[in-house]
């Protein structure tokens, strides 16, 4: 499908669809310029290396004209952080700073700057950036406490407030970050290279408007006019029904009780429908996730199930609703604390709505994959370092192929710390890293092997673990087994899902992520496919 011969604004010229084309990726290329500029700007190895970041732009009504293909979990809630921000009136030269849950952020360790867009003084969009530092307070190092109980544990937690006023900075913002966090120079660097990415996108935006003149601000409405009416063909060629699954998070680190969510989808026509009436309510535990991260979690998912060469911005998202039951946990109340929501619920929400969708598009999803982000947080208390990573593991066996081993799965989309880089930057030591064999659940296609990572610490320290898929393992899908379930060591023993303990210098820890499920009959696999797992060590040689 290609775009309508004309496609208009109701304020502007129509535009053409090879000027529309042009522009699309003019627009996409300076959001995927401004990750760059972050990325290579940053300090910690959080963001440098892992590239656990993400960048976007959006118009003047806050609405996402285009996105770099980063962190999914980041860009969907994006828009919500956007919005409030608008409730602030803000004027040229103004760069917000927002990290709140409960106003459009994910979690607090994920700080947003939104800021506007104004070439010639007039604010015709926005530029945003968000990224996952590596500390911003709380009652243990890395700001992902597992037994949380409050978002006040969790860290910093900034409403929507000016850092940069009419072009100043406001020195009294940053001081105050600076006093709550652990490791202060490197959150200002790396808050430098997001304003640096920020002002790239004005930079680069003043160029295309100079150039196109309105046609630019055309733009922004076609393109998102062209990917909703694409979304709209996509839906509408899904068979109408509603469509129910259910799955478990595996305790909230206060207990280890299993945490239910329901979903049910409805796909009526053009529009998708995605409710999660049925899930538990907030728990004392940190798993509780913002709606935002709900919605991330479900466009994550409609993506996954459309073409996905539709760009990416407002228009897939319109015709998609997600609700869920106030003082839910998928739609807590403050105070409620909410890191491990962002990371580990998303995924289950993904898991959940994957599920259901299966029984309308078996064709198109996936055995389950590992299902958590395999959260691990090594710092000391004097604030002289903090090593945060999610640890990829077994990606599910699609319909047609095997699973990708040892690769991030679902809302994240980062990379691993090269070894080298993790030793140079922190007292610690890698034993092991490699994957797991047979983890991966077999079937006519093997799901994906899971890792194992082997630590050791060189210095007393402060372990934190926020990982799922310890007890429930990722499902095969028609007939495939499932995959294997992670484990969590420390000095090689085992140690719960969600942990924060204080050791020793000396000590290892291993986290064992899990494998995904396999799909289909294993009776039906080629045997020539099973000799090269053997030959290349994928399953054990028995």
């Amino acid at each position: 499908m290609s775009p309508d011969d004309t496609m208009t604004s109701e304020k502007q010229e129509p535009i053409d669809p090879i000027t529309l084309e042009i522009l699309r990726n003019q627009l996409e290329s300076v959001a995927t310029e401004m990750g760059h500029v972050l990325i290579r700007g940053a300090y910690s190895p959080n963001i440098k290396e892992r590239q656990d970041c993400s960048t976007a732009l959006f118009d003047a009504s806050g609405r996402m004209v285009a996105q770099a293909e980063h962190i999914p979990v980041h860009l969907g809630a994006m828009p919500d952080a956007v919005d409030t921000v608008l409730r602030k009136d803000p004027e040229p030269g103004d760069v917000f700073i927002v990290n709140d849950p409960f106003a459009g952020g994910t979690h607090l360790p994920d700080i947003t700057l939104v800021s506007t867009i104004a070439p010639d003084d007039e604010v015709i969009g926005y530029a945003v950036s968000r990224a996952h530092h590596a500390d911003v307070g709380g009652s243990s190092p890395g700001s992902m406490p597992p037994g949380a109980q409050e978002i006040y544990e969790e860290g910093l937690r900034l409403p929507a407030v000016r850092l940069v006023e009419g072009g100043e900075p406001n020195e009294a913002v940053h001081e105050l970050i600076r006093a709550n966090v652990r490791t202060p120079d490197e959150r200002e660097a790396d808050l430098r290279a997001q304003r640096a990415a920020n002002d790239r996108a004005e930079e680069r935006v003043g160029d295309l408007l100079a150039e196109h003149g309105s046609t630019l601000i055309s733009a922004f409405d076609a393109v998102i006019d062209y990917s909703r009416d694409r979304v709209e063909a996509e839906l509408d060629a899904l068979p109408d029904g509603t469509y129910r699954a259910r799955d478990v998070l595996e305790g909230d680190g206060v207990t280890d009780d299993d945490i239910p969510i329901e979903v049910a989808v409805t796909i009526d026509g053009t529009s998708i429908e995605v409710d999660f009436a049925g899930t538990a309510d907030q728990v004392a535990g940190n798993l509780n996730a913002p709606l935002s991260v709900a919605k991330s979690a479900v466009y994550f998912v409609v993506r996954a199930i459309t073409d996905p060469e539709i760009p990416p911005n407002h228009g897939c998202y319109e015709p998609v609703s997600v609700s869920a039951p106030e003082g839910s946990v998928l739609n807590p109340k403050p105070p409620a604390a909410v890191v491990g929501g962002n990371v580990e619920t998303s995924q289950r929400v993904m898991d959940v709505t994957l599920a259901a969708l299966a029984q309308a598009v078996p064709d198109k999803v996936p055995a389950g994959g590992q299902g958590t982000m395999n959260n691990l947080i090594i710092g000391d208390r004097t604030g002289d370092f903090t090593y945060y990573e999610t640890i990829g593991g077994g990606f599910g066996a699609r319909p047609d192929k095997d699973g990708m081993d040892g690769v991030q799965v679902g809302m994240t989309n980062t990379l691993n710390t090269p070894v080298e880089a993790l030793e140079a930057e922190y007292p610690l030591r890698v034993e092991r890293y490699a994957l797991r064999p047979s983890s991966g659940g077999d079937g006519r296609y093997r799901g994906g092997l899971g890792l194992e990572r082997t630590v050791t610490v060189e210095t007393d320290a402060t372990v934190s673990l926020l990982t799922e898929r310890r007890r429930t393992a990722p499902a095969g899908i028609d007939g495939g087994e499932d995959g294997a379930t992670g484990a969590n060591l420390i000095d090689g023993e085992p140690v719960p899902a969600k942990a924060s303990i204080d050791v020793a210098a000396g000590t290892t820890v291993s986290v064992r992520t899990p494998g995904g499920g396999g799909h289909g009959d294993p009776a039906q696999r080629d045997p020539e496919a099973r000799e090269r797992d053997r030959r290349d060590g994928k399953v054990d040689d028995r």
